[in-house]
């Protein structure tokens, strides 16, 4: 008979997501992964059968996480202008913010570190990139219909370009770019609109 497990799981995926969040993918030994979750090797072994499997799971809950919140704002009452706004806001503060971690976005750094040689894993990438880029043009589908955003703009072209500056903005600040640029930049983009 199998025993019981005596831990979170949630708990543990998020420990883990941690430990990748601040090291990477490659530099996150299975040692750290432990340390990180206070469970033993078998313990991991067993629950996320390797390091692979624990990374996937993990990159996971952080996009259901981020998405939900992305979700959160573009059903705000905000105009759709606004809405993009406040998201670009929203990384620049989080990238800006006073004792940041300097962690940056997983899903940015995962594209940068893992996509490219990980099948599985750009795979994930992009059909996450695809809700995100549907929800954006919606929400300027919704701001033409409504006159907030100019209707003669392709609203796909503009949701791949709100995606690329928000990358853009958190490699840049970890480059060692200030608020004042980062600002300037996310103006920009919404002047496109």
């Amino acid at each position: 008979m199998a025993r019981p497990r005596k831990f979170d799981e949630g708990q543990a995926l998020d420990a883990a997501m941690d430990a990748f969040w601040a090291a990477g993918y490659a530099a996150t030994s299975t040692q750290d992964l432990c340390d990180a979750t206070g469970l033993g090797r078998s313990s991991i072994y067993h629950t996320f059968k390797s390091k692979h499997d624990l990374f996937e799971r993990a990159l996971a809950r952080y996009m259901e996480h981020k998405n939900a919140e992305l979700f959160t704002l573009l059903e705000s009452e905000l105009p759709a202008r606004q809405k993009i706004r406040a998201l670009l806001q929203r990384v620049i503060d989080e990238e800006c913010a006073d004792g940041g971690d300097g962690r940056g976005c997983l899903v940015v750094n995962t594209c940068i570190e893992v996509s490219a040689h990980d099948p599985s894993v750009a795979a994930s990438l992009e059909q996450d990139y695809g809700v995100r880029l549907a929800a954006l043009r919606a929400v300027i589908e919704s701001g033409q219909r409504d006159g907030d955003i100019a209707p003669g703009k392709d609203a796909g072209t503009l949701a791949h370009l709100v995606i690329a500056s928000v990358g853009g903005l958190r490699v840049s600040a970890r480059s060692g770019v200030g608020r004042a640029a980062l600002e300037a930049v996310a103006d920009a983009t919404l002047s496109t609109f």
